[in-house]
């Protein structure tokens, strides 16, 4: 078993076997989640034809998910990443291979359910592990290289992905691709059983507990307004466009421009996704980057816009790939700016908080998008579900603790913080 390299070594990530498993593993495991949601969504309508089975068995796994995460980052800070990574892997292809199952004999989707939720409960611990096994694996310019190569994986999942779910379920049905899912998630946790990180040392008598370490980093997250700021934003985003989107997307293009329409539509968000990130490996950011960032990220809300006004599947994948790109920008914005302010040992429950709080309300707009489109027409909720997320984008860019957040700075390692923490106040 590859045991993780001295630092020297991890400077060239793609020289370790440790973040060579590692990298194999997430992008197996990432080609078949991005299979999942067409497949499910799909799969679900196949049995019911109904919009509202197909709300509650997407926020049956995503309130598990939000609900365990902050949990998942107390224990990615405690215990050792892989061997969380291997266990929940292992456990979300346990899951998924009975939702395969129960999609493939027809069952009533109410089985789907407690299916659902474990596989959301694994998801929401393995989250925070993700974020912070890469500096496990690789240390200085090697961070920058190893964070760029699973960008890419990422974004060629989120291309391959949904199209191949989407032809899978035209052709053979749902089950078959949520099976194909399943074995990644065994493949990817056979993977890191193949990583070996050190043991971390033992924890000495009154060290604080975890509810303790848990309390600092809700007390740091609420203390920087730059950080819940963005949160709250994105917060109404998942709400009004990304909960609508999920709903009414497979719904509308069920009865217009069918499974294999649709996945070509999110393939293209991947393809504008990939474009970015490539771009982005050779361009510098600006020095102050998050009103453009949250700027950009309003026009995400095109594709929602455009679906609810009917176009068809040539501008929905255009609006879709524009909106890949955007979101790709501002998620390499943020996650610099979280390495660059957010002191090392907060990362991971920092970034729980993040994803907890802009997160939970996605849950409203999944299960609110039927109920509204039913009673005032699917244009109207579509178009002011992505009016509203992008006037959410545009007031957070006044904020100025945002507008005064710099980049060029760098980490100082003598105490965990940053450079930038020090000398500017952004809060």
């Amino acid at each position: 078993m590859p045991e993780v390299e001295a630092s020297e070594d991890r400077e060239r990530p793609l020289r370790s076997p440790a973040f060579r498993w590692y990298f194999a593993g997430r992008s197996i495991s990432m080609a078949g989640s991005f299979m999942s949601p067409v497949a499910l969504a799909f799969g679900v309508l196949e049995l019911t034809d109904n919009a509202s089975w197909l709300s509650a068995v997407i926020s049956a796994s995503f309130v598990p998910m939000v609900a365990t995460m902050l949990l998942g980052g107390g224990i990615a800070d405690r215990y050792r990443r892989d061997t969380v990574l291997r266990l929940t892997s292992l456990g979300a292809g346990l899951t998924q291979a009975c939702v395969a199952v129960l999609l493939l004999t027809h069952q009533h989707p109410a089985l789907l359910l407690p299916f659902a939720a474990v596989n959301g409960v694994l998801q929401g611990l393995t989250t925070p592990a993700l974020r912070g096994i890469v500096s496990n694996l690789a240390v200085g310019r090697g961070l920058q290289q190893a964070s760029s190569l699973l960008a890419s994986a990422g974004n060629t999942a989120r291309i391959v992905g949904p199209t191949t779910a989407g032809l899978l379920t035209a052709s053979v049905g749902g089950g078959w691709a949520i099976a194909a899912d399943a074995a990644s998630f065994l493949l990817a946790a056979a993977m890191f059983a193949r990583i070996s990180l050190p043991d971390l040392p033992p924890r000495a008598v009154g060290a604080p507990t975890m509810r303790t370490e848990m309390r600092e980093g809700w007390a740091y997250f609420r203390s920087q307004t730059w950080i819940w700021t963005v949160t709250l934003a994105f917060a109404v985003f998942n709400a009004t466009n990304m909960g609508f989107w999920q709903i009414l997307g497979p719904t509308i293009a069920n009865d217009t421009i069918g499974a294999a329409g649709w996945g070509l539509v999110l393939s293209a968000r991947g393809v504008g996704a990939l474009l970015a990130s490539v771009v982005l490996v050779k361009v510098a950011l600006m020095r102050r980057p998050m009103v453009p960032a949250l700027s950009a990220m309003a026009l995400a809300t095109a594709p929602l816009i455009l679906l609810g006004t009917g176009a068809n599947t040539f501008w929905l994948a255009a609006a879709s790939l524009l909106g890949g790109v955007v979101a790709e920008f501002f998620t390499v914005v943020w996650e610099t700016v979280n390495y660059t302010h957010i002191p090392e040992r907060l990362l991971s429950r920092v970034g729980a908080h993040d994803e907890f709080w802009s997160s939970a309300s996605l849950p409203i707009g999944q299960l609110s998008a039927p109920p509204l489109a039913a009673a005032f027409g699917t244009t109207a909720v579509a178009v002011a579900g992505g009016g509203t997320a992008a006037a959410a984008m545009l007031l957070a860019s006044l904020v100025p603790s945002l507008r005064r957040i710099e980049i060029h700075r760098t980490p100082d390692p003598a105490d965990g913080q940053s450079r930038a923490e020090q000398q500017t106040t952004p809060t």
